[in-house]
């Protein structure tokens, strides 16, 4: 038995090396073929994609500083989370946002994220700083700041602001109407891997790298001649199934 198998294994390995290798142009008609199937669902899902980033311009034109204030928190939550739980725990604490000690908060969420009492501190924490430095006027803070870069860095380095990094400051300034920034969670990230765009689909652990990635993904979005914003959205609601905030 042990000669019989070690013969079927030999076999089987002559027979796997005998295979023929794909060509580099097989490769690249592949993803050109992966692209082109990218490029019908955005036909299909452009009206729906554009429609949800006016809303999200609307919100700028429009939101008062309770509004700008509760998206940002809604980032806070969505953090290490989902945004569907972010958009659960908003509903639970809209009311009480601006005056709830951190015991109420956790209360009010409890059972509703994963981590009620981290989020909540953040949310207080965050809260005692606008208010202190920027009077709740977050429009005038973000009006302020010129730099592209700089307004993110903000929400993103601020150590007056806890519970978000790059991934989520790109999310909030995303949702408030101001465009041009990658929201690089896991289903970007596996995204631009799957189309070649970067060679893993690790999150970001730096500043630097953030924006490389945000860079090639801008560079991928001009090669397909996608529109940069719609084309996060797409690749997000393809590995979703939903257009969401």
């Amino acid at each position: 038995m042990g000669q019989a198998r070690a013969v079927a294994l030999k076999k089987e390995s002559t027979t796997t090396d005998a295979l023929p290798q794909a060509k580099p142009e097989e490769v690249r008609k592949s993803l050109d073929e992966r692209i082109a199937e990218l490029k019908t669902l955005y036909l299909l899902k452009r009206v729906a994609i554009q429609e949800r980033l006016n809303d999200f311009e609307a919100i700028w034109r429009s939101a008062d500083d309770f509004r700008l204030f509760e998206e940002l928190v809604f980032c806070i939550f969505t953090a290490g989370a989902s945004a569907k739980m972010g958009i659960n725990c908003i509903e639970r604490i809209r009311p009480i946002l601006l005056t709830a000690t951190h015991g109420r908060l956790t209360r009010a969420v409890l059972h509703k994220h994963r981590y009620p009492r981290s989020r909540s501190g953040y949310i207080v924490h965050t809260r005692k700083y606008v208010q202190r430095e920027h009077a709740m006027n977050l429009r005038n803070a973000i009006e302020s700041i010129t730099d592209f870069h700089l307004r993110r860095d903000f929400f993103a380095a601020n150590p007056g602001i806890k519970g978000i990094g790059y991934k989520e400051a790109s999310h909030y300034l995303r949702n408030i109407g101001l465009r041009g920034y990658a929201i690089l969670d896991k289903h970007i990230l596996r995204s631009l891997h799957e189309f070649e765009v970067i060679d893993s689909p690790k999150p970001p652990g730096t500043r630097r790298r953030y924006l490389e990635i945000e860079e090639k993904m801008r560079d991928f979005a001009r090669n397909i001649a996608i529109d940069f914003d719609e084309l996060d959205l797409l690749l997000w609601s393809i590995k979703t199934g939903e257009i969401l905030k």
